[in-house]
């Protein structure tokens, strides 16, 4: 009888994808994960754009090392150092040389009006409504752990970042904070997973809710919404606290849908003059 024998072989994982393994709920291991195959240094600049615009890179931060950074994203250092001379160019970065120099992050992105207008009109009701399903589904999943194993430093430290909001003096600063806001809740029910899909929905859409195109967004409520669900986890009542954050999503997509048909009939009304 012939008898055929599969040899099985290790898979062997990048160092990056190692520490990915290593430290799943590290924000890191978002903003400094391997990249797509083209156009590496677009990717680069914009990663790092939506990270500091997200609020996982602050004003003030350091970048890793160049020679750590090219081994995360897996690029060579001629595609890193064209990145970071694009990051320069846009005001974003600024490199110091000297012992404690580096890489560090002076501003946040400029708010890119014509994109997000851009987006409002070629994205559909249904798709919106759609983001919101997917939304709520994370949300809801994610408030329920975080009632369970957000520890009190976790608690405190949204509260703060609920305040924050308030504080912002301009929509970007107010985008920031929100998301920030969500993904810090995300990291606390420590899920790894949930985290990675909080923050692309936040790429998805903080930017818009916040954009002063159309509809203002109202900081205070959002905020004391914001606070109403640290409460409801600080105090472990998660069927309240889903309920808190279906809402605040619900109220979310019902914006966006608002600043959608607004831009629409301005665009409107435009075209036919």
């Amino acid at each position: 009888m012939y008898v055929r024998t599969v040899v099985l072989t290790p898979i062997h994982h990048p160092p990056s994808e190692r520490r990915l393994l290593d430290s799943p709920t590290s924000f890191q291991t978002q903003i400094y994960r391997s990249l797509p195959e083209i156009e590496r240094a677009d990717a680069i600049v914009d990663r790092i754009s939506k990270a500091i615009a997200l609020g996982l890179l602050k004003v003030g931060e350091r970048l890793p090392p160049e020679a750590a950074l090219s081994e995360m994203f897996g690029v060579g250092g001629a595609t890193l150092r064209e990145a970071l001379s694009e990051l320069r160019e846009q005001g974003i970065v600024e490199t110091r040389r000297g012992r404690s120099g580096g890489t560090f992050v002076v501003n946040q992105p400029r708010t890119r009006t014509e994109a997000i207008r851009d987006w409002f009109l070629s994205t559909s009701i249904s798709e919106i409504r759609d983001i919101g399903d997917e939304h709520s589904a994370v949300a809801a999943a994610i408030i329920r752990l975080a009632c369970e194993r957000a520890e009190p430093h976790d608690v405190e430290r949204l509260q703060e970042l609920a305040r924050a909001l308030v504080l912002a003096p301009t929509p970007e600063k107010r985008a920031t904070a929100d998301s920030r806001f969500h993904i810090e809740l995300a990291v606390s029910a420590q899920s790894p997973r949930l985290a990675n899909a909080e923050i692309r929905i936040q790429e998805e859409t903080v930017q818009q809710i916040w954009t002063p195109l159309a509809v203002a967004f109202d900081p205070e409520q959002a905020a004391a919404e914001h606070l109403e669900l640290v409460r409801a986890v600080a105090q472990d009542q998660p069927e309240k606290a889903q309920g808190l954050v279906l809402e605040h999503i619900r109220r979310n997509i019902f914006h966006l849908i608002d600043t959608k048909l607004t831009l629409g009939y301005s665009q409107s009304t435009q075209d036919a003059q």
